[in-house]
């Protein structure tokens, strides 16, 4: 289990309501990803579900259900109930919220108490977030909702309206470094030190930074930005340093490190030109990104893309001719 210094405050208010008059129904569990947030509504729900007298079980707990992405499809629905691998949907479906409401339809199966986790909320269909709001609205005895969100704007308002906010802070970079130091990721230097910058106190961006061994590619990625590339040299490393053979979870760590680098360098940045040109290109990564799954880039193609992307945000930098 993870040991997450910044929940300290978070589990202060968690358990001070606990002990109140009244636990409210609804709680939204807010900051950015990587903070522990999942991790936290597991170990909270089953505080409150527990009750004395009452033997716990210490695996899957049958009155706390977790609602998150599904398989894609029936065919990986049938690879998901045979145990193997499977392909999962990238939102959270009606369906599954459907399902949720059934169950609580009846009581729950231990103590009084159940729990309904949805991670990540900022990704229901607009249908599902629908559906969930009537539950919010009347909520069965004895059931409470923990709506894990990166962003809180994405969802409904009157989904918010409904919950009590508790809020996750981001940890300090000396923290993301011991907490890479325990989890065993080898590894160090300055490389090591610009990924946990560009994690922005995310351990979770962190860890995916440091697996990937993303430090040489976020000093290369400062490189574009700052100094361009004219000669395309720095295109060409970029290129080799994510690799041709990249998979999926690489190139989405690539996107998530360039789109942290922009971002950092844009608040940083005193040059009202160069912020705009920054906010510019970090949204035609965050674009380019969503699109590259549905047209199948070829990796070297793509690599060269979000290198263009890089320089032209650039000072003095030549026009990038980025085409989607």
């Amino acid at each position: 289990m993870t040991n997450w210094p910044n929940h300290e405050g978070p589990w202060r208010e968690w358990r001070g309501a606990m002990s109140g008059a009244r636990m409210h129904h609804g709680w939204l569990l807010a900051g950015k990803s990587g903070l522990g947030k999942h991790d936290f509504a597991m170990a909270a729900a089953r505080e409150l579900v527990a009750e004395e007298g009452i033997p716990q079980p210490p695996g899957d707990h049958p009155d706390i259900i977790v609602l998150t992405y599904g398989p894609k499809n029936d065919k990986e629905a049938r690879a998901a109930a045979d145990g193997k691998d499977f392909e999962r949907a990238r939102s959270i479906r009606v369906d599954q919220v459907r399902a949720m409401q059934r169950r609580l339809n009846t009581r729950p199966t231990l103590g009084s108490r159940r729990v309904v986790i949805i991670d990540p909320a900022d990704d229901m269909e607009v249908a599902a977030a629908n559906a969930l709001l009537k539950s919010l609205e009347e909520p069965p005895q004895g059931t409470f909702f923990m709506l894990v969100t990166h962003r809180p704007s994405r969802l409904l308002p009157t989904i918010r309206s409904r919950c009590r906010i508790l809020r996750f802070p981001i940890l300090k970079d000396v923290q993301l470094e011991e907490m890479l130091d325990a989890s065993g990721i080898a590894g160090g230097g300055d490389a090591r030190l610009a990924a946990i910058r560009a994690a922005e106190g995310s351990y979770g961006a962190a860890l995916r930074f440091a697996e990937q061994d993303l430090g040489p590619l976020a000093n290369a990625i400062s490189t574009l930005l700052t100094k361009g590339d004219p000669q395309m040299t720095g295109r060409s490393e970029l290129t080799r340093l994510i690799g041709g053979r990249a998979d999926r979870v690489r190139l989405d760590a690539v996107f998530e490190l360039a789109q942290a680098v922009v971002a950092d360098l844009a608040r940083s940045t005193d040059n009202p030109a160069q912020r705009a040109k920054l906010v510019d290109t970090h949204r035609d990564l965050v674009k380019l990104a969503a699109q590259a799954p549905t047209y199948n880039f070829d990796t070297g193609l793509l690599s060269v893309e979000i290198g263009s992307l890089l320089t032209r945000a650039a000072p003095a930098s030549e026009h990038a001719h980025v085409r989607y």
